[in-house]
């Protein structure tokens, strides 16, 4: 069997890379909560989060106030909440920053895709991981499908030039290991983030992965 040797590590943000579940709760609670809607537990918010803002809101809401123009408005006042508490609790996960120090003493390009906006996830990266350099860094943009659709994995990985089936693609969610597949690149499972294992097998991973320093036993 050859063995394929990778160049790159194209990790989603939240729930891998960074602990964002307080902050979001915590704001998206504050929105439902002024609006006289039912608050949820945090431990829900696990599978609220991970395919965009617009989800997230439509996923809290009660079932009869889903109208476009209340999720219009949830989402505008979620934005603003976030944007004032998304660093309140959010930090890297234990072993994140050895592992970015471990890929970049072996040279391997870095990149970050999330359904988070765009601002958002720069601001985010920048803040919180000031410490390493990425290739790139990609959040939620208009008029670009968000994940699992692969436009944005690819472009990243045209960008970097760099053929897909060499991106380790690391995420804890279904929708991270659709896009990884879809775009052709090796989907590896974080089990310390949002989601479960069956919930990764079961959306193509390839491998799991209980902490961050395993994935350099895929790597070498």
């Amino acid at each position: 069997m050859v063995l394929v040797k990778y160049e790159a590590v194209l990790f989603d943000l939240d729930g891998t890379l960074l602990d964002t579940l307080q902050d979001l709760a915590d704001s998206m609670n504050s929105v439902l909560s002024r609006r006289g809607f039912p608050v949820h537990d945090i431990e829900k918010y696990r599978y609220f989060v991970g395919d965009g803002m617009y989800n997230l809101v439509l996923r809290t809401l009660p079932p009869n106030n889903r109208e476009e123009e209340i999720i219009k408005q949830c989402l505008k006042e979620l934005k603003d909440e976030y944007g004032r508490r998304w660093a309140n609790t959010t930090r890297p996960y234990e072993g994140i920053c050895e592992l970015l120090d471990k890929l970049s003493d072996m040279g391997l390009k870095k990149a970050v895709l999330s359904n988070k906006p765009h601002d958002f996830t720069r601001l985010i990266i920048d803040k919180l991981l000031p410490d390493w350099s990425f290739d790139a860094v990609v959040g939620q943009r208009e008029g670009v499908p968000k994940k699992p659709d692969p436009t944005a994995a690819l472009a990243i990985a045209d960008a970097l030039k760099i053929p897909p089936e060499k991106f380790l693609y690391l995420g804890d969610t279904n929708t991270d290991m659709k896009t990884a597949n879809a775009a052709g690149m090796y989907a590896v499972g974080a089990l310390w983030g949002f989601r479960e294992a069956e919930e990764l097998v079961e959306s193509g991973a390839k491998v799991l992965i209980k902490h961050p320093k395993e994935l350099l036993n895929i790597l070498s």
